[in-house]
Parts: structure tokens; C-alpha cells; sequence
């Protein structure tokens, strides 16, 4: 399901946070409620508080948005570092194996020497392009037995294999600094938009902290009323399948009977028989395990980059929801929202996972009745919300992951 993220205010951008818009927008919010703290406030009054509410919303999803970067590099960088270890232990197991061929190389043509066939020393050997062009400029070819000629074959093609893997580990070490140089940005990134975020809640009386709670308390009520609609409008649909399967039920023992009573086989045209639509047994088992494990982890903290068993971010939470339940789905959201079948929210069963925003860098554990399991931001703790949290428009796609 397509959605479209929440329009932005415009302002300055420097490093991703709008400045000095963002700043001064707080700055004068916190100003003008202060000298009416004993006052009703003014419509003026309350556009500023959700203004810097909208602000810290923006950074916190920018956050999160920078979290999912960082968790992406921090896995290339793991895969990038296995890659390199891996490289450079063959390339010395190699290396060895090379270094043992070159000495036997050089007892060949020791023993060529000895016998008068040649004047050039091991030196001369191993100072050549190649030992085949030792061999060659030095007539020894011919004078080689099967066994040695067979060396200096081996020995030339793990010295071309030798070289390939360091040229490889090369290029690994080369990209794995690229990878940590990446990660260390993303860390860099997700720190200054909650030190930001952190700054301007800080800035706040405390009577615009309860009004700011009281915006809260009614997009939450809001979003379960939503809520509330998806579930009745899914169990309408669900008693509609049945009584459709109980119709088709029916029809097809009406159609025994008549078949029977005029000596008929009683057996009925398939084709044309009405089956109910049935829930995947495997799927809900393996659902509920999901779902039991996130149940597990409600209030835990939110901690960007977490994966347990402590604490969690969102995507990190789902992998490990859906892992308990023997499924292993990617580390990121960007991988998570293709590592099942996209299904529409109306037909959302619990345990798929539901994505959201455009850039697909939320995602919460579907339990039903329009309700998901989530670890929402930083400050937060792991908890039941409904899907609608944010607004319908947030809602990205809905995806069965097994």
C-alpha cells in the first residue's frame, strides 16, 4: 500500500536539521508560553507547542532513518570483515604453499648444476619473471623429469592464484574502510538528531510539557479509534467468508441429496463449488511464536542499533520476533519489506510485519484489531500502539514474512 509522508515545514538544512528555523521556532515557543504560563493560551500559543512538536517528531523519524544506515553498514561491515579474515588467511596458507614450491624448485636447479648442465645458480631461479623462463632460457626443459616438470606447472599456477587472492584481499581491506568509514558517519548522523531532539524537549516548560502530552493523548485516541474501524471492518469480512462457506456447505449437501435420490454419484462439479478461504496452519503457528516472543519484550527500551536481549529498535525487534519462531528475516527494514509477500492491511493477519513511511524506515509486528507490537523511538519503550499511530498515510505496506 503506497503512502505519502507528512509534509515538511521548509527552513535552512545544514547536516540534515533545519537551521536556524528549527531553533528559533523552539526558542520563541518556549518565550511566548512562558509569560502566559497563569494565562488561558492564545490559538497563536498552541501552533508554536505543535510546531516544535512536529520538529522533534521530524528528528526523531530522521533518526530512525539514520538508525536503518547505520544498521545496514554496520552488517556490510561484518560481512566486509569476514571477507577480508577469510582472504587473508588463505593468502597465507598460500603464500606457504608457494614458498614450499620455490625451494623445491630451487633443489631442481641445484641438481641441474651439479650435473653440468647450466652455470646459473637458485638465485637465477627465483630472480626470473617466471620459472618457466628460467627453465626455457636455460635449456633445462628438456632435461626435467615428468615429476619436475609437473612442479614447476604447480608452482607457476599457485603463484598466479596467490597473487589474484591478495589483489582481492586488496580490494576487501580497501572497501571495508570505506564500510566503517559509512558506519561511523550514520553513528555520527543518528547522535546529532537526538542530541538536537533532546535540546529542544529541554527547552520546554512544564506546563507546555503537559500540553505537549495532551497532543499525544489525542493522536493516540484518534489512532485507536482508527483502529477500532480496521478490526470491525475485518471481522465483517471474516463472517461474511463464513457464512459463504456455510452457504457453499449447504448447497453441495442439497446437491448430494439430489443426486442421490435420482441415482446420482452424489459427487459434485468442484469447479463450481464455493471454498472458504483458510488461514495457512504453518504460518499461524509460526505467527504465534512471533508474536509470543514480542509479547516477552513489551517495555524494554528503544535503543538505536539494538538487537536484544535487552533492548531493541524496530527492526532490530522483528528479526528477533520472527527468528524465535525459527524464520530468519534480514537485519534492516529496507531488506525486511521484501523478505515476504505483500498482502493488503485489510487482509493483515497477526504476526506480518507492518512497514511504514515512504522510505520505508519503520516497522511494527501485526497482532490484530488493528494493533501492532513496536518499538517506536528513542525514549520509548516497546509496546502495544495501533498501526495508526502516526496517521493513516503513514502506512507503507503490510508484509507476510513465512
Amino acid at each position: 500500500m503506497a503512502s505519502h509522508r507528512k509534509p515538511r515545514t521548509t527552513g535552512t538544512r545544514v547536516a540534515g536539521i533545519r537551521t536556524p528555523a528549527l531553533a528559533t521556532a523552539a526558542l520563541t515557543s518556549v518565550a511566548l508560553l512562558s509569560q502566559t504560563a497563569n494565562a488561558s493560551p492564545s490559538d497563536d500559543d498552541r501552533a508554536s507547542l505543535e510546531e516544535v512538536e512536529k520538529k522533534v517528531d521530524d528528528l526523531y523519524r530522521q533518526a530512525e532513518t539514520a538508525t536503518e544506515k547505520y544498521n545496514a553498514a554496520k552488517e556490510r561491515t561484518a560481512k566486509q570483515r569476514k571477507r577480508v579474515d577469510s582472504l587473508l588467511d588463505d593468502v597465507a596458507k598460500r603464500t606457504e604453499q608457494l614458498n614450499e614450491a620455490r625451494e623445491q624448485l630451487g633443489s631442481f636447479a641445484a641438481a641441474q648444476y651439479r650435473t653440468g648442465a647450466s652455470a646459473p645458480d637458485t638465485a637465477t631461479l627465483l630472480l626470473a619473471d617466471t620459472p618457466q623462463d628460467y627453465f626455457d632460457q636455460t635449456q633445462l626443459m628438456d632435461r626435467l623429469t615428468g615429476r619436475q616438470k609437473d612442479a614447476v606447472d604447480d608452482y607457476i599456477t599457485q603463484q598466479s592464484a596467490t597473487m589474484e587472492k591478495r589483489r582481492e584481499a586488496t580490494e576487501s581491506l580497501s572497501t571495508l574502510t570505506d564500510s566503517q568509514t559509512e558506519l561511523r558517519t550514520a553513528k555520527a548522523t543518528v547522535q546529532k538528531k537526538l542530541s538536537t531532539a533532546r535540546v529542544l524537549l529541554s527547552q520546554l516548560t512544564a506546563e507546555e510539557k503537559a500540553r505537549l502530552a495532551a497532543i499525544e493523548e489525542r493522536k493516540r485516541e484518534e489512532a485507536a479509534r482508527k483502529a477500532a474501524e480496521l478490526a470491525a471492518q475485518q471481522a465483517a469480512e471474516e463472517e461474511r467468508q463464513r457464512k459463504a462457506a456455510e452457504a457453499a456447505a449447504q448447497e453441495e449437501a442439497a446437491s448430494g441429496d439430489s443426486s442421490t435420490s435420482t441415482g446420482g454419484t452424489g459427487t459434485s462439479d468442484p469447479s463450481t463449488t464455493p471454498t472458504s478461504p483458510t488461514t495457512d496452519s504453518t504460518y499461524a503457528a509460526k505467527a504465534e511464536k512471533a508474536l509470543a516472543f514480542s509479547r516477552a519484550q513489551i517495555g524494554k527500551p528503544y535503543v538505536w542499533g539494538a538487537t536484544g536481549p535487552d533492548s531493541y529498535d524496530c527492526s532490530g525487534l522483528t528479526q528477533a520476533a520472527w527468528k524465535a519462531a525459527g524464520v530468519d528475516i534480514p537485519r534492516v527494514t529496507y531488506d525486511q519489506v521484501n523478505s515476504g509477500t505483500t498482502v493488503p492491511l485489510s487482509d493483515a493477519q497477526p504476526g506480518d510485519l507492518v512497514f511504514f513511511y515512504a522510505d520505508v524506515t519503520h516497522v511494527g509486528i501485526y497482532i490484530g484489531n488493528g494493533m501492532m507490537i513496536h518499538a517506536p523511538k528513542p525514549g520509548a519503550y516497546v509496546r502495544e500502539e495501533s498501526i495508526y499511530y502516526d496517521g493513516e498515510s503513514s502506512i507503507h505496506s503490510v508484509v507476510r514474512p513465512a
